[in-house]
C-alpha cells in the first residue's frame, strides 16, 4: 500500500493565447513515489512541473505539497527541487560549492554543509572531486553534481525535466538506473518528465501517459504496456500491430474479423458488431508456424534478433524473427495468445 500522498496536482488548466497547454491534469505522488509523464513533445509534460515549480501561474486548478496548497508561494517556497538537462552549474564554483549552493542559501551552518556535500558526493559516487570546476568534468558527472545540488536542501518533491536526454545511449542506460537507485534510497516524492518509453518503464514506479494537454492513462507500467485503454497508449508505449476489424459473437465465443481473418480475442462486454481494434505486440507472434501469411517487406538487425517489417492483408504488421528471412518473400505467423480489443470510436 503506498504511503501518505506528498503531492496533489488538482484539475490543472493553463493557456498560453489560443494554445491549451494542460487540460484538466489531475495525479497524486506518495512520498517516495516516482511518477513518470511520458509523452510525445509539446504534451504539456514541461508546463506541468513549471506549473508545480511556481515558475508558471495555472488559471485554474490547484497545486498541494504535504497536503498545503502552495498556489501564490513563490518557487523558493515551495520545497521543491528541479533537475534539467542542461545541468545549470556555475561555472566559477567548484564541484562542492555547487552542491552547498542551495544550504547556504537556506543559512544551513558550515559545519553542517560540508557534512551534508560530502554525504552527497558519496551518493553520487563523486568522492574526491569536491575541488573541481564544472569545465573539468563529463557530461555524466556534470549531471550527477546537478543531482546533488538539487537534493542538498532536502526538497519535499523533486522535478526532473528529462535530466538525461544529453548524454549518449550508453550513458543514460547507465545512469538511468543509477536515479533510481538514489532516489529510492532517499525516499524522494519525484514527478519525472520524458519522451522515451525505454527510461520511462525503467524509472517508474506509475507512469502517466500525456497526449494533447490531458493524460490519457496512468498506472503501474506492465498494465499500461499490456492492457492499454486507447490506441494512442498502445502504440505510443512499445511497437505495437493494431488492426481495425469487426468483433464477433457466437457459440464458440468471441473472435474479430479482421479483413476476412478470423482472430479469437479477449472483448470483455462489447456487443457483436463493434468496431474495434485488436492490439498484437510482436513478441505476442510465433514467427515460422501458423495460420496465417505475410509478405515482408523490410528487415531490420538487431543483434539478438531480425525485426520484420510486412503487410497482412494490407496492414502493417511488424514481428521479431530468430534468422533472417528476405524481403518480398512470406512468412507465416500464428498468435501466441489472444489479441487485447480496444473498443474503435470515431
Amino acid at each position: 500500500m503506498l504511503e501518505a500522498v506528498k503531492l496533489e496536482v488538482v484539475d490543472l488548466h493553463k493557456r498560453f493565447g489560443p494554445v491549451v497547454a494542460v487540460d484538466g491534469v489531475s495525479f497524486a505522488v506518495s512520498r517516495g513515489e516516482i511518477l513518470v509523464l511520458l509523452g510525445p513533445s509539446g504534451c504539456g509534460k514541461t508546463t506541468i512541473l513549471r506549473l508545480i515549480a511556481g515558475l508558471e501561474t495555472p488559471d485554474r486548478g490547484d497545486v498541494r505539497i504535504g497536503g498545503r496548497s502552495v498556489l501564490g508561494l513563490p518557487p523558493e517556497r515551495r520545497d521543491v527541487g528541479l533537475l534539467f538537462q542542461n545541468y545549470a552549474l556555475f561555472p566559477h564554483m567548484s564541484v562542492a560549492g555547487n552542491v552547498a549552493y542551495g544550504l547556504r542559501f537556506k543559512r544551513v551552518p558550515r559545519r553542517e554543509r560540508v557534512r551534508r556535500v560530502r554525504e552527497l558526493l558519496e551518493l553520487v559516487g563523486l568522492t574526491g572531486y569536491e575541488r573541481r570546476k564544472p569545465h573539468e568534468l563529463s557530461h555524466g558527472q556534470k549531471q550527477r553534481v546537478a543531482l546533488a545540488r538539487a537534493l542538498a536542501p532536502g526538497p519535499e518533491v523533486l522535478l526532473l525535466d528529462e535530466p538525461l536526454s544529453a548524454l549518449d545511449a550508453a550513458l543514460r542506460t547507465e545512469l538511468r538506473w543509477e536515479l533510481r537507485r538514489i532516489l529510492k534510497e532517499q525516499h524522494i516524492t519525484s514527478v519525472y518528465v520524458t519522451h522515451d518509453q525505454e527510461e520511462g518503464f525503467t524509472l517508474s514506479d506509475r507512469i502517466a501517459v500525456m497526449r494533447d494537454g490531458r493524460i490519457e492513462q496512468q498506472g503501474h507500467p506492465e498494465e499500461l504496456y499490456f492492457s492499454p485503454r486507447t490506441p494512442f497508449v498502445a502504440t505510443f508505449l512499445g511497437k505495437a500491430n493494431l488492426w481495425p476489424g469487426t468483433l464477433r459473437r457466437g457459440d464458440g465465443g468471441a473472435w474479430v474479423d479482421v479483413a476476412g481473418a478470423h482472430m479469437p480475442a479477449d472483448a470483455g462486454d462489447l456487443p457483436d458488431g463493434s468496431a474495434v481494434y485488436v492490439l498484437l505486440r510482436p513478441e505476442d507472434i510465433a514467427v515460422g508456424e501458423g495460420e496465417f501469411e505475410a509478405e515482408v517487406e523490410r528487415v531490420e538487425f538487431h543483434g539478438d534478433r531480425w525485426e520484420v517489417r510486412a503487410r497482412f492483408r494490407s496492414h502493417p504488421l511488424v514481428v521479431f524473427a530468430p534468422g533472417r528471412v528476405s524481403p518480398g518473400g512470406v512468412i507465416r505467423f500464428g498468435l501466441k495468445r489472444r489479441p487485447l480489443v480496444l473498443e474503435r470510436r470515431s
